[in-house]
């Protein structure tokens, strides 16, 4: 059996879940945060680690100015409102990716979140927001250059977003959509990765068991036989 410390997830599918069943984008992003709850509960349940969250990318700009505030003003009040449940269940926020584009208001919560949550164990959600895999990877050699060191694989892990984190195990992206979207290009070199069909709103905990369970018995060889 494959141990699991490390979950990632694509959570696609929010906004094609809204339209279908209200005709809005929007209701389906709320709705994702039910099942961003069960996942939780279910991953806490399963001891694991280490959760990263695809929550917003430095593509999603591109998304009318509408849906975005809509977005953050979502992951505001939820921050708000779940924070003492987070420190109750202990679980540590962590936020991948570049923070100063987002409004002050919006930073100082992310902040304070993090620095609330920093003392906890049992669980370190990672949320992935205003995040490129690209970018990170160019912001790590960037950085490894200015400090005239070697670049190296090493180096590099030490000066991305996910320093200190283990690559993860799996990946899973739903909504039946086959490819990453800049999503940890360079943690997922050797992540079993799953593509569900289910749009976001509609995986729940059974779904999710189901994959670990499929990895759980995987044969992974790492490049060996």
């Amino acid at each position: 059996m494959n141990p699991v410390k490390h979950v990632a997830i694509i959570m696609d599918g929010n906004g094609r879940w809204g339209i279908k069943n209200n005709g809005s984008r929007n209701s389906g992003h709320k709705e994702g945060l039910n099942t961003i709850e069960q996942i939780i509960e279910e991953t806490i349940t399963q001891k694991i680690n280490y959760l990263t969250l695809y929550t917003f990318s430095t593509e999603n700009w591109k998304r009318p100015q509408k849906e975005i505030s809509f977005l953050f003003t979502l992951l505001e009040n939820f921050l708000l409102k779940k924070i003492n449940k987070l420190m109750k269940n202990g679980i540590k926020l962590k936020i991948l990716g570049n923070k100063k584009k987002f409004s002050k208001r919006l930073q100082k919560i992310l902040i304070q979140s993090e620095k609330k949550t920093s003392n906890n164990s049992k669980l370190q959600i990672n949320l992935a927001l205003n995040y490129g895999a690209k970018e990170e990877i160019l912001n790590a050699v960037s950085i490894v250059s200015k400090k005239k060191k070697k670049i190296t694989e090493k180096n590099i892990n030490e000066n991305l977003y996910t320093k200190n984190i283990p690559n993860p195990d799996l990946m899973i992206r739903t909504g039946n959509t086959l490819r990453l979207s800049n999503f940890l290009l360079w943690q997922l070199a050797y992540t079993e990765i799953f593509f569900e069909k289910k749009l976001w709103p509609d995986f729940k905990k059974k779904d999710y068991k189901k994959l670990l369970n499929r990895f759980k018995s995987s044969k992974r060889n790492f490049g060996a036989v």
